[in-house]
């Protein structure tokens, strides 16, 4: 009974939390130069949604990635590089928005455990061979 009740209080948020703006304009529209569509498309797979967190911006439905599609799409259609405006989302969204995020001070923990993790697997598989033998 608890749970009904806590659904039927719940049901409105969720309604409410639909936002009723129309899309961004080039959220859902490619561009007419195909190789700038290509470029937009290839910046889009490494930019990492912000509400989603699991998916690229060309892959989520979330508003946030649709209008980051946009912004994607009209900076490229300006002229901007995609390093560029990848380094504009970096610095306005921080290095979790790249699925990419290089060597730096705060990501440095991504990039070391894992190598330590595997230095200590290989140290126990041959201490274990050399036990054997």
């Amino acid at each position: 009974m608890r749970l009904v009740l806590a659904l039927l209080l719940m049901w409105p948020v969720a309604v409410i939390a639909d936002s009723r703006l129309p899309d961004a304009p080039l959220a859902n529209t490619q561009l007419e130069d195909p190789g700038q569509e290509a470029a937009a498309k290839a910046l889009m797979l490494t930019i990492r949604c912000l509400v989603c967190e699991g998916q690229s911006v060309a892959d989520s439905n979330a508003e946030m990635a649709g209008d980051m599609r946009s912004l994607i799409r009209t900076r490229i259609a300006n002229g901007e590089s995609p390093e560029a405006i990848r380094a504009w989302l970096i610095a306005r969204y921080g290095t979790g928005v790249s699925y990419d995020p290089g060597f730096e001070p705060e990501t440095a923990l991504l990039w070391v455990v894992p190598m330590l993790i595997l230095g200590t697997g290989v140290m126990l598989v041959r201490g274990r061979l050399k036990r054997k033998a």
